[in-house]
């Protein structure tokens, strides 16, 4: 057990897993090394609400930049 591959996925502490890969894989049974682990094919999961599509994070960069420039006239009105 102690000379089998070790994972190397990046933690959520920044770190390299230590775990031991699976057989023939590169990645532990937690990272994606497991049968079915991982997106399907095509990644139909990737868009679930549309939320953070290109368009829409444009969009709401648009009406920041929109809010932003209307406080400012505000401001030099009053």
């Amino acid at each position: 057990m102690r000379a089998s591959p070790r994972c190397g996925a990046k933690t959520r502490a920044g770190t390299p897993c230590q775990a031991p890969a699976v057989h023939d894989k590169q990645r532990c049974r937690m990272h994606g090394g497991a049968a079915g682990a991982g997106a399907p094919r095509g990644n139909r999961n990737a868009l679930k609400n549309g939320l953070h599509t290109r368009e829409m994070i444009e969009q709401r960069r648009v009406v920041h930049a929109l809010l932003n420039w209307s406080r400012e006239i505000l401001d030099e009105i009053g």
